[in-house]
Parts: structure tokens; sequence; C-alpha cells
């Protein structure tokens, strides 16, 4: 899907600001309240989550629906065009309706959606869309959940949202909501690949139009130089000696493609960046341009206090800083797709990202976080369908991002459990179907272990989460150590595969010291890292480390859990810890290329 911009053939207004709020009794639907401008509403910023931003903790934890409502006009300038309402995202279910008339609705909170509607718009008075938001998570749902419902001594009803992962379940219209033009011929889609052939490369492009396919496709350099043109919907451009999008040095180029009109006039434009750069998985190394590259950075969220997991434009640029600050290259977009803003911004500062869909929690014994009932997670859950959309949406809307080098379509699933290999054989095929210039993985959970573990071959890089020296042999990290190295060992014995340590951390309270390094520490976290790292840099199979977490971040309230997870490096509000300044002279150190090698 392609990102909204305004050219010299679109216009775009943002919707962005104060909308009016409220949540649903449990008689909005049916009242059809959409159909009137919404009564008793409080204002409400978009985007946001709305959790943090009322003193009500009705407002907090509510489960169910609640009400979204603003007002605009339309251009008169604008008749005889599509008129394109565009959400980057809702959570996890939203349904639009543009003065009173359903327009859309889309399940699943982390890609965006759209619809046309040019049908449904005065030209002559102000406009009014209503959005409802749902946010509650079934085992049909991505991510998955359980929806416990009872009584008060009263006889009212009481909804309580269970959910096995550990992020709080923030919900509202996280990103932005556009309006935007196009002609009744238009570009839908691009589709950019790239490889190179000896010192020429080579860029097939795919544009899915409506109405004509009279196409003319260009080429910018980032001079705005024209650099190679072609004609046709399906296209395969050459660039001599071109310049390669590397970690840490961007370069990105621009395909242009232009709509033709029966006049020989251009009707539609649309500039999509990309970067030329190759990715490709071979024996035990990562390579990125043919060299071998060396992930060091973090598992991250969509975090901060107030906004939740709305957009924060100032808190990315912030995060992309501290990124470049701590020598970091790479993050993964834990545990579900960031917004299209940062994607982008991570094209532009060379950040390399692995971009991973919301299939988290699908472990149903999975800590503290099951249920006293022991159940087969593949029995359970009925989830494949919508982890298909969303494996689909997510690759429709990044695939032409060049700083995504790899999939990731789950995090710690139940991989030990009979028929785990039965649900993930199809979403991999699909994946490498929808897109086959890059690895997948589906990141490991602990007890998945070599001997047990029933999905590791559909995984192109093995990606393991492991804890040792916190959850398991709590400060006995000479143990954790051995235990660490020894399973890596069996993994690189058993599949021959890179090996990448996605999440490993300790949960640290800022301020918290000890001449001893006592656990939950800043001196621990140090020691914990320290002890990691002795054991991956001494296997050259190792092709990557990324410390959970990048920043504390907030999760549901619960005896595991002070405050939300401590994990982070810095704080929720960026401070660094210890580790921090400990992580920066590591990662300043560690070459993004040929580390293992050097060793």
């Amino acid at each position: 899907m392609l990102y909204p911009q305004s050219n010299t053939k679109r216009e775009l207004i943002e919707l962005n600001g104060i909308w009016n709020f409220k949540l649903d009794d449990g008689t909005g639907a049916t009242n059809r309240v959409y159909e009137q401008q919404l009564q008793g509403t409080i204002p409400m910023p978009v985007p946001a989550s709305y959790n943090d931003l009322v003193e009500d903790a009705r407002v907090r934890d509510h489960v169910g629906d609640v009400w979204y409502e603003r007002e605009f006009y339309v251009s008169e300038a604008w008749q005889g065009k599509r008129i394109v309402l565009r959400f980057g995202s809702v959570t996890h279910y939203g349904k639009v309706w543009v003065n009173g008339q359903e327009v859309m609705e889309h399940h699943g909170g982390y890609t965006p959606f759209e619809a046309d509607i040019a049908p449904y718009v005065y030209f002559d008075r102000k406009n009014r869309v209503t959005v409802l938001v749902n946010n509650v998570l079934d085992f049909t749902t991505i991510p998955i959940g359980e929806l416990q419902v009872r009584r008060d001594s009263v006889g009212n009803e009481i909804r309580k949202q269970d959910y096995f992962h550990d992020f709080f379940n923030y919900s509202g219209i996280h990103r932005p909501v556009r309006i935007y033009t196009t002609a009744q011929q238009y570009v839908k889609d691009i589709t950019i690949r790239s490889e190179l052939r000896g010192q020429t490369g080579v860029v097939q492009c795919e544009v899915e139009t409506e109405g004509s396919s009279n196409v003319r496709v260009t080429i910018l350099d980032e001079q705005e130089n024209m650099v190679a043109e072609a004609s046709g919907v399906h296209a395969v451009l050459e660039i001599e000696k071109p310049t390669l999008w590397e970690p840490g040095a961007a370069y990105l180029y621009t395909l242009k493609a232009e709509v033709i009109g029966k006049e020989g006039t251009v009707v539609d434009t649309y500039s999509e960046p990309f970067g030329i750069r190759t990715v490709k998985v071979e024996g035990k190394q990562f390579l990125i341009n043919g060299k071998p590259f060396y992930f060091k950075g973090f598992g991250k969220h969509e975090d901060a206090e107030i906004h939740g997991k709305g957009l924060d434009e100032a808190l990315n640029i912030k995060d992309f800083s501290l990124l470049k600050w701590m020598g970091a290259n790479s993050f993964r977009t834990s545990h579900y797709p960031y917004a299209e803003e940062i994607m982008r911004l991570a094209d532009r500062e060379g950040i390399v990202v692995v971009d991973e869909v919301a299939a988290v929690g699908l472990h149903l014994s999975l800590g503290a976080y099951a249920s006293s009932n022991t159940r087969n997670t593949w029995q359970t859950v009925q989830c494949q369908e919508s982890h298909k959309a969303a494996i689909k949406e997510l690759i429709k809307r990044d695939k032409n991002h060049a700083c995504v080098v790899m999939w990731a379509i789950a995090n710690e699933p139940a991989g030990e459990e009979e028929g785990a290999y039965e649900y993930f054989k199809p979403l991999a095929d699909l994946t490498r179907e929808l897109d086959p210039t890059r690895p997948l993985t589906i990141v490991n959970y602990y007890a998945a272990s070599p001997t047990t573990c029933k999905i590791h071959t559909l995984s192109d890089v093995l990606c393991l989460n492991r804890y040792v020296g916190w959850y398991a042999f709590g400060n006995d990290l000479e143990m954790a150590g051995r235990v660490l190295n020894q399973e890596l060992l069996a993994w690189w014995e058993l599949t021959g595969k890179p090996v990448f340590l996605t999440e490993f951390g300790a949960d640290t309270i800022q301020g918290l010291t000890s001449t001893v390094p006592l656990m939950w520490s800043e001196e621990y976290q140090c020691e914990f890292l320290k002890t990691y790292h002795q054991v991956m840099d001494k296997l050259d199979f190792v092709a990557g480390e990324h410390v959970w977490n990048f920043a504390d971040f907030a999760t549901k309230q619960g005896i595991v859990r002070v405050d939300g997870n401590k994990k982070g490096v810095f704080t929720r509000d960026r401070r660094p810890k210890k580790a921090a300044h400990f992580l920066r002279e590591r990662y300043q150190n560690i070459k993004d290329y040929y580390y293992k090698i050097e060793k």
C-alpha cells in the first residue's frame, strides 16, 4: 500500500488533532449513533492511545467499543476525483462512517486501511467522520487474547481482557488520519525489486494502475538527475555503477511512475523512494550487499509516557539519535509492524530492520501469562486466517523499504507443541511466495529447544530469545553462560544456520546500585550483558544481538511487573542506565561488516 503524498497531481489534508471521543455503553451500534453527532463526548487527540489521557480507570481499562468523531471540509475543486480517507492504524478493529454512511472496516491494529469516500461527501457544507474502535482480543485475532466476563454484586457486567503478551494493550487511533485525492486513472501500487549484476544495478518495477496501463517510469538519483527510464506497467531499468544502500550509509533513489491519459498528458504521478541493496543468508553469515553483516541493536516498542503507542515524530527522532549514539545498526519491530513514518526514517538513516507481524503470545503456557489450565495452543487458537492477512498486509506495505532485511512472522510461539509445524508451514510458504527476496524467521522461545522445536526448519535464521541468568539461573551468571553456550552450539550442529540472539536482558531499576552485582541493580544488568557477549563473541555462527529492551515500557498490571517492564537500557523517558554506556562502548567498537571474520 502506497504511503499518502501530495504532489503536482495529488492533494492531501491531515485530520490529525483533537477529535470527539466517548466510551460505548454497549448500545452505540444498535442505536446507530453514527447517524448523528455524538453526544456526551470529551476531547481526544489523534494520533494517540486513549488509555492514559483521562484520569478515569474506566477509560484506561475499558474493554470493548469506543467512538471517535470529527468534522472536515472538502474542496469543491475535488469534485470528479477520487477522495480517499486513510487510517495509518486503528487498534485493534475499526469501522468508519462518513456522514452516517458506512465506508469501511478493518481487522488488525497495526497496518493501514483506506476507502474512496467521494460518493459520501458534501462539497457545500461540513462532513462528519465517525469511527468505532474496538480493542478486544480473542483466539481468532492477532495478537490473541481471551475475554473474561463476570457480574458484580448488583448484576452489572464487568469485562476483563486477558492476553498472552508482555506489553500493555493500548488502543485508539494510533497513527495519522489523512484524506488525499487522485484522478480516476491512477497509480494503485508499486513493487520494486533490485539486484546487482556485476557493476550494474537492475531494478524490476511493477506498477499497478486503475483506468490506464500507459505508464512512464523514471528513476532519479538523490540530486534528482534522471538515471534510467522505461515505459509500461512491467519495467526493467538498469543503473550503471549505482550507489548502494548500506547500513549507516543510506542512499535512496526515487522511482517516479506517471499515468498517461488519452490526451497524452500526465493524469497521476507517484514517487517512491527505494534503495539498491542485496540480502542473502549463506552458511553461517547474513550478507548485505554480499558482505557479512552483524546485527547490533535492540528489540523496541512503540511506547512512551502519556500517548502510549500513538505516533510521535519527535520521539522517533530522539530514538534514532540514541541508536546512532550507541553505535547500534538495527532493531526489530517487536512485536507488531511499526508506523510507516518509522520505516521511512530507517530507510533514510540507514538503520536495518527486522520487520515483525503482530503474532505475539501464540503460546498458551508461557510462564506467568498462562492460565491455570494447560492447553495445546494449536488446538485452541483459530487465528491462522488473521495471521495470513497480517502477513499479506505487512509485506504489501513494507516491501519497498531497503531497511527491511528479514520478515519475522511470529514471536515466541509454542514451537515445541504438536501442531506447530502444520500451523506455520502455510504461513512460511505464503511469506516466501509474496516476497522471495528476503529471508524469514520465527522468533524462538526457550521451551522450543534443539531437541523439541518442530518449526526451526522453516526459518532461514535462528532467532532466539533467551533469559538464562534472569528467569532461569538468576544470580548465577557463570552457569547461565555455560547453558547458553551449550545451547547455541547445539543449534549450530543441528541446523548449520546463522544464530541471532533477538532478546536477552535483565530487569533493572535505574539508580539501584550495589557494590556486588545484585539482581535488579544496574551493575547486574551490565554483568548479565557481559556474560552473553563473552559467549557470542567466541561463536562465529552468531550473526547478531538485539538486547531486550531499548527502553522500559508499559505492561498490564501484575506482580511480575512493577510499573512496567524494566529491561530497557534507557528508562521510559529515555534516560540512560549504566548498561547504555556499557553497550555504547561495545557497539562503537564492533564493525557492521566482517566482525566475526576478523575475530
